[in-house]
């Protein structure tokens, strides 16, 4: 297999493409400076000699779609702009002080970030962690070099709904060991304090009244396996201690035993509380805590990757029906679906898929009358028939961000008189009645909004 790298020059510094393509090839690494011959997740290789604003808006964009790496020519670049770089998304900032190391370097890089994209999407995974949106492909790829490059604990941390129970699912899956148990999870919120041992380190015969027979706890069953504590910040602070012995040295004793048993498993916790407030005022241990976060992970809430809604809806359609015939979704039921408040994140979401689909009869796609009445929109909440989906996101992503209406307001008109100038070739009396207004309310209107132009 050829590997390929896309190198792109900011640093106007000509010798210095002919220099990298000689040494990168010497290491079986192709450079092209054609962007076309790449797609969305492949590696490019950005050579930066100044940064300023320019620059750093041209490389937060060409990151959304490629793994950056930042070659500072023809010196190191400061310690602020390197940061700045980081910031835009850049995955990282080299210097070129040595030929082989660098090239190593770059090598090392395009094949980790290759297999990370091969796992990030194969099917078994994508089936799990649904969406497209770049939020949440940025997280599965930190999900999968987690899972596949390190061994420590995983803390998820995010709001209700937002899929800690399916990341846990997805990690075990990338767990590379033969022969592991299923994963074993365990509510938090649900252990009493009488019963949280044998919940966890198992009991044994005649350990209190009622236990007739041995039984192994969570920690036996993940053994050689995945153990996902989830709810881990509603965890009282006695268990807390108890829990931190079996974590840093994986021995426990069941109760009513005295035998110390060994157990290997990876960790991970889910909690929707923030664990290092609680350790500031005192509800959680402070040595747990850093027990549990080698990796922390933070999945965002719908309203942030609203783009991933019509996939999530075709998702869960394609669930209920098991195997049956797809049915899909009425325009005026997927407007309504994209624009609508999920409190509840993705599980808020399947549960109205799942009612749509339950109400759905006969051929066709699934319409708004499908909608049970107390799902449905106070009032007469109406969408203009010219709005395009792409539209609704830009708005309602504008709304989540707290933009006010006046705001609003402007970016729309801005770009309307842009449109209208660009397509009348900036004829002002022509763009003026596209879009329905005199020219002197043109005037004024691009008098008003900065001086517009129709470049």
């Amino acid at each position: 297999m050829t590997l390929s790298i896309w190198f792109k020059s900011f640093s106007g510094e000509a010798a210095v493409a002919t220099a990298v393509t000689k040494r990168l090839a010497h290491f079986g690494l192709t450079v092209r400076s054609d962007e076309s011959f790449f797609h969305d997740g492949d590696c490019c290789l950005a050579a930066v000699s100044a940064v300023d604003a320019t620059v750093i808006a041209d490389l937060e964009k060409l990151s959304r779609s490629f793994h950056v790496v930042v070659l500072s020519v023809p010196k190191s670049l400061p310690r602020e702009s390197r940061w700045q770089l980081l910031h835009a998304g850049v995955a990282d900032v080299l210097d070129w002080t040595d030929d082989r190391i660098f090239a190593e370097q770059i090598v090392a890089r395009v094949h980790r970030h290759l297999e990370i994209e091969r796992l990030a999407n194969d099917d078994s995974i994508r089936n799990l962690l649904v969406g497209d949106s770049p939020a949440w492909r940025e997280l599965v790829r930190r999900l999968v070099e987690i899972a596949s490059f390190s061994g420590g604990t995983l803390l998820v941390v995010g709001e209700t709904g937002t899929g800690k129970e399916q990341i846990a699912r997805a990690l075990h899956l990338l767990d590379r060991r033969d022969h592991k148990p299923d994963l074993v999870i365990v509510d938090c919120t649900t252990l009493s304090p009488e019963l949280s041992g044998s919940e966890l380190f198992g009991h044994e015969r005649g350990a209190f009244t009622g236990a007739v027979a041995a039984r192994d706890g969570a920690f036996a069953l993940a053994d050689g396996g995945t153990l996902l504590l989830d709810e881990i910040g509603e965890l009282p602070m006695p268990l807390q201690a108890q829990l931190l012995r079996v974590i840093q040295e994986h021995t426990y004793k069941r109760v009513g035993g005295n035998v110390w048993h060994n157990t290997e498993f990876r960790l991970i916790c889910a909690t929707n509380r923030d664990l290092e407030q609680c350790v500031r005022n005192a509800t959680f241990r402070a040595d747990l805590y850093y027990r549990l976060a080698d990796w922390i992970l933070r999945p965002p809430p719908l309203r942030e990757r609203r783009e991933d809604i019509p996939l999530l809806v075709r998702h869960f359609l394609e669930h209920a029906a098991n195997g049956g015939s797809k049915v899909e979704v009425d325009p005026s039921l997927a407007d309504f679906l994209l624009c609508r408040d999920y409190p509840g994140n993705v599980r808020d979401l399947k549960r109205i898929v799942m009612r749509l689909h339950a109400r759905h009869v006969g051929p066709g796609p699934i319409t708004i009358g499908a909608l049970p009445p107390d799902d449905r929109p106070d009032g007469a909440t109406l969408i203009e028939p010219w709005a395009e989906p792409g539209l609704l996101l830009a708005l309602q992503r504008a709304l989540d961000q707290g933009i006010a209406l006046k705001e609003i307001g402007r970016a729309v008109t801005n770009v309307a008189i842009r449109m209208s100038l660009a397509q009348e070739n900036g004829n002002l009396q022509r763009a003026a009645k596209r879009l329905g207004v005199t020219d002197r309310a043109l005037q004024m209107r691009r008098a008003s909004h900065g001086g517009l132009t129709s470049d």
